[in-house]
């Protein structure tokens, strides 16, 4: 037998190591199935072997070093699995290697230098993995090296020498390492070179003079890194460039007019940096621009009238810089803007053109920190698609627009005007006359003072009448109301429970321990009756200190929450010495840990899942439109979602969320997990329901896949990965789905998709997510879905079921 083709299929168990007895093969192709165990020692048997191909299965354990003796290897595929390890020294052996693949597995350790023998090697995909180290001296020895993808590793030390002279190279990426040395002095030319990204390391020096010699270059990402210097004007020939990132260096000087020269550039990030100067002129010849970030810097000048010329924009941030005088009016011209127009932290003045209310696709608009003034237009209430629109800081006067966007929005978008007014908590209403609001405001200024002498008053009283009281109280009276002031646990079963708690716990010791995170660690406690709860114990900070009637309130209206999927909270303590919040006690632990526990998550069958994911849904819907002030828990992930021994889902954490109150303003700061927070709190601290949405569809995905759906986050799916069939992403460990459990997988998929879109607007709220899955559409199930795509469940509007 000289070839063996099993790929994309169902097959199951182990590698047999027999297959070491066909000597004569030369091809052998098993991926895309649902294959588990080791690699096979007598693999190396197979002395004829080409090409073999194991990617997209659930192989573990180590690279036998058996696999060196396989000399005659050209392609050898192993990516999309979970082998860990290193990678052994005998790799070193294949010498006819052209095509090596083992990304995305879990393999660590150094990269052997015998890499440096593989003279033949033409494609080298390592990325995604663990690996740490140099890179080997002569990694591109044989002069044939065309694609290497390093990125997201641990690799540290200089790119090695044998690269700068690599002219055969038409793709490297070494992002998200950490590799350092001087980028200028180990940069070659790269006649063939397509794609290059060398962000997020540790590399410093000039941008490379000779990158000018790199005329087929297309996407040059450099961001993140400490490079220093202008940017040259020589990269003017770079005249196929369609991607620019150099942000989140140290580069001064002004933004070259030669820039303007990128007829195909799509996406231009300088932001963060140290540019000054200002916006070049003749900006409109980018007229294919969809992505202009400035932001962060030290720009100056007018924003010219030439930016309404760039008319295929879809993002613009301009924002945290000098700029000065009005907002053209022909920015109102860039129809296509949608994602983004962020003007923020500058000196603009004048009146807002009439014009920007032409902007009908806008999602989010920040004109905070300005001196902007005038009136906010009327016109701005056909803006029908706004997410965020943030006013605030400027001189800007009359009514807010009645529009759908501006019902239940926070004040703070608007606080810190000249004379904004209008029906939002927290703004003043409008008057018929502006004479007849001036009047009212004169009255309440003669006012004010007096009733606040009154208040005065009134509480010093009140705290001397409590100070007598307390002082003719008896000695065992006194204790314990000292106690109670002390330590005060509200809503625990009508009892006080705070000595009980600290007993159970041990005072808080670490045996006791049943998690960990950003917020504080969480204790198993077994009160004296028996009963068994959860105890959070939070970090204490300086905001929470100066700010404990506000945590109070909040907790009082937390602890009324009875929703049957999310996990009951009995009450809180909050004192100097402790703050901690009392939930019921979910036995199997979070649904990350079940995930990773291979036995149970077989027991997590796919009926339970799909049951998981409504119960999960129904639950966030409640938090956010059933709850009055609604909740927005901004920490959706699987280690928030607990199980109980049945496998039922509850929704934890939510104590931990701040109340979206009408009258307040919106968190401030980036919280979340690393992985599912939604793309647009990088650059805005406005969480909004959803971010909890996104957070959701996260979670449906890694439920699915029985992982974190890491790659099928960033939004720009390869057609490679676009056509990857469903079904090849689910979880192996749990039984074949019968063919209802297929529909309803289906479903689940189209929803997480739908849920993970970049734009807010597009996605669907909890409320319509909820129905979606407890009333699916009849035109959910019309393909099949051994035949569904991850393509044909991207961008589809569950709402409409289509």
């Amino acid at each position: 037998m000289n070839t063996l083709f099993l790929f994309e299929n169902q097959i199951t168990g182990s590698i047999p190591p027999e297959i070491g007895n066909l000597t004569m093969l030369n091809e052998l192709s098993l991926y895309t199935n649902q294959i588990t165990g080791p690699i096979p020692f007598e693999l190396g048997y197979l002395l004829n072997l080409q090409n073999f191909g194991l990617s997209n299965n659930q192989i573990s354990g180590t690279i036998p070093d058996s696999i060196g003796n396989n000399t005659k290897l050209v392609v050898l595929n192993l990516y999309q699995n979970q082998i860990s390890g290193s990678i052994p020294k005998t790799f070193g052996k294949l010498q006819s290697i052209q095509e090596l693949y083992i990304n995305h597995n879990k393999l660590s350790g150094s990269l052997p230098q015998e890499f440096g023998d593989l003279i033949n090697l033409v494609a080298l995909g390592l990325a995604n993995n663990s690996l740490s180290g140099p890179l080997p001296t002569n990694i591109c020895s044989g002069g044939r090296l065309q694609y290497l993808y390093l990125f997201s590793n641990m690799f540290n030390g200089p790119i090695p020498r044998s690269l700068k002279t690599c002219t055969s190279l038409v793709e490297i990426s070494l992002q998200r390492n950490q590799l350092t040395g001087d980028i200028s002095q180990h940069f070659g030319v790269y006649p063939q070179l397509k794609r290059m990204s060398f962000a997020s390391n540790r590399f410093y020096g000039q941008v490379p003079p000779n990158l000018d010699a790199c005329t087929k270059l297309t996407i040059l990402r450099l961001a993140q890194n400490m490079i220093t210097g202008s940017i040259p004007p020589i990269l003017s020939k770079l005249l196929n460039l369609e991607e620019l990132s150099l942000n989140s260096n140290r580069l001064s000087g002004e933004i070259p007019q030669e820039i303007c020269s990128f007829a195909n550039l799509y996406r231009l990030n300088l932001s963060s940096n140290q540019l000054s100067g200002s916006i070049p002129t003749h900006i409109e010849k980018l007229r294919n621009l969809a992505y202009l970030d400035i932001s962060g810097n030290r720009l100056s000048g007018s924003v010219p009238e030439d930016l309404g010329g760039c008319m295929k924009l879809l993002s613009l941030k301009i924002n945290n810089n000098s700029f000065n005088g009005s907002l053209p009016d022909v920015i109102g011209n860039l129809a296509s803007l949608q994602i983004m127009l962020d003007v923020s932290n500058n000196n603009l003045s004048g009146a807002l053109p009439q014009q920007l209310g032409k902007l009908g696709m806008l999602e989010f608009w920040n004109l905070s920190h300005n001196q902007f003034s005038s009136i906010i237009l009327s016109s701005f209430a056909s803006m029908v698609s706004l997410s965020t629109l943030d006013v605030s800081y400027n001189d800007l006067e009359g009514p807010i627009p009645t529009t759908r966007l501006l019902q239940n929005v926070s004040a703070s978008w608007f606080l810190h005007n000249n004379g904004l007014c209008g029906n939002l908590s927290g703004l003043p209403t409008c008057y018929s006359t502006p004479v007849a609001g001036h009047h009212k405001r004169k009255i309440i200024g003669l006012l004010l003072p007096i009733v606040l002498v009154v208040l005065f008053g009134i509480v010093a009283a009140v705290v001397v009448i409590i100070t007598l009281s307390c002082n003719k109280r008896k000695p065992q009276e006194s204790v314990t109301a000292e106690g109670r002031d002390l330590f005060s646990v509200w809503n625990f079963d009508g009892r006080l429970a705070f000595d009980d708690i600290v007993r159970a716990a041990e005072d808080f010791d670490d045996k006791y321990i049943i998690g960990t995170g950003g917020y504080g660690k969480v204790y198993k406690a077994q009160l004296q009756d028996g009963q068994l709860v959860a105890v959070k114990k939070l970090h204490q900070t300086e905001e929470e200190l100066d700010d404990e009637r506000r945590f109070r309130s909040e907790m009082e209206i937390l602890t009324q929450i009875r929703q049957r999927s999310i996990v009951k909270m009995y009450g809180f303590c909050s004192h100097p010495a402790y703050k901690f919040l009392i939930y019921d006690y979910i036995q199997q632990g979070s649904l990350h840990g079940i995930l990773e526990n291979e036995e149970l998550s077989k027991q997590l069958d796919w009926q339970k899942r799909i049951a998981l994911t409504t119960d999960v849904a129904q639950a966030i819907s409640y938090l956010h439109h059933e709850c009055s002030p609604p909740i927005i828990h901004r920490d959706i992930t699987s280690n928030n979602i607990l199980l109980d021994t049945s496998f039922k889902a509850f929704v934890s954490d939510f104590g931990t969320t701040r109340i979206l109150k009408p009258d307040s303003s919106n968190w401030s700061a980036l919280a979340g997990t690393y992985g599912y927070i939604a793309p647009e709190l990088s650059y805005t601290s406005v969480a909004i329901e959803k971010c909890d949405v996104y957070s959701f569809g996260v979670v449906v995905l890694e439920l699915v896949m029985g992982k974190h759906p890491r790659d099928l986050l960033d939004g720009s799916l390869s057609n490679g990965e676009q056509s990857m069939m469903v079904k090849d992403i689910l979880d192996q460990r749990p039984t074949t789905p019968i063919s209802t459990e297929e529909n309803s997988l289906a479903l689940l998929i189209k929803l997480a998709l739908s849920c993970l879109e970049s734009s807010p607007q597009s996605r669907p709220t909890m409320r319509e997510a909820y129905q979606t899955l407890i009333q699916p559409s009849s035109g959910s199930t019309t393909m099949p879905f051994s035949a569904l795509t991850l393509q044909q469940g991207m961008h589809v509007d569950i709402r409409s079921g289509s």
